[in-house]
């Protein structure tokens, strides 16, 4: 019997499953694969400074960060990609690469360092989550550390304060939202009729910043004019987080074993019972075939003919 799995991570809200991108992008591979998981939100705990999250536990292993994660979920048999192409593969390294690159520091922006919104959004929900004292920690901490990881990967000379690369982090961030939006089409997932990783990486991004009542994002405002991204991240959240719909579909290979054993067994069936109706129809009297009379010989014929 497998081990249970546990999903260490930060609590739903705003009709998310989970605030943190990288929670949301767990729980989303882990529902389009059909894994089983349990989602133990570390709000109200002291889990919420010393933890990292999302941190999967099953048995004695401990997982952390999302593609490490997800890894973890492939080899236990539950693996969202399984019909991708090579191709297909390898564009879904390279998106997952300009999300993380183009879009994560205007995010970490929006939510963190935007004064504003860090007021009145994001600092009050985070400490109205964790326990006293450590409602007036937790919230300055997180804000350091998306400033830092933003410095640390746009702050290159001559540009070392936050206020000389906001323009170009959120220039980077329309860019990457207008070639997702060009991606995906008209279509409800990236890559055919069933969700893949590269679906759970941009619902984990691009969710957060749809949902979230911000008082101040230009960001927001230039994605709720792509349409078709925002109606991406409604589908997911009506198909798989709806209460009306409690049980994900199952992973494709495990549908595809399922339905041939049901075409199995009814071609069984079947045959059982023409088998039996031919039983009946040879051993009753009334379906026995029949013999015409043997025809007469020509001798036969001769003598019983008048002289």
């Amino acid at each position: 019997m497998a081990a249970a799995m546990e999903l260490r991570c930060w609590g739903g809200d705003w009709g998310l499953p989970s605030v943190h991108t990288d929670s949301l992008i767990v729980l989303a591979y882990a529902t389009f694969s059909g894994a089983k998981l349990t989602a133990s939100p570390i709000d109200w705990t002291w889990k919420t400074l010393t933890a990292t999250v999302p941190e999967l536990v099953c048995g004695d292993s401990a997982v952390t960060e999302p593609s490490q994660i997800l890894n973890f979920l492939r080899k236990q048999r539950f693996n969202a990609d399984y019909e991708l192409t090579a191709r297909q593969g390898a564009d879904t390294m390279a998106y997952i690469a300009l999300l993380e690159e183009k879009l994560l520091p205007a995010l970490l922006h929006t939510f963190w360092v935007d004064a504003e919104n860090y007021a009145n959004l994001t600092r009050p929900w985070f400490a109205s989550r964790s326990p006293f004292p450590l409602n007036f920690l937790v919230p300055s901490c997180l804000a350091k550390i998306a400033l830092s990881r933003i410095l640390l990967t746009k702050g290159e000379s001559p540009l070392h304060r936050i206020t000389e690369v906001e323009g170009k982090i959120y220039s980077d961030a329309k860019e990457c939202l207008n070639l997702l939006s060009y991606r995906l089409g008209t279509e409800n997932y990236f890559f055919g009729n069933s969700p893949t990783s590269l679906d759970a990486f941009v619902f984990g991004f691009v969710a957060p910043l749809h949902k979230a009542s911000l008082p101040s994002s230009p960001l927001q405002s230039h994605l709720r004019q792509l349409d078709n991204l925002t109606c991406f991240c409604d589908n997911i959240l009506a198909v798989y987080f709806s209460s009306s719909h409690p049980c994900p579909p199952p992973p494709v290979q495990e549908t595809m074993d399922a339905n041939l054993q049901k075409l199995t067994q009814l071609v069984n069936k079947e045959s059982n019972l023409i088998e039996k109706m031919d039983d009946n129809l040879r051993s009753s009297p009334q379906h026995k075939p029949h013999r015409p009379d043997p025809k007469p010989s020509l001798a036969s014929e001769k003598s019983s003919t008048p002289a």
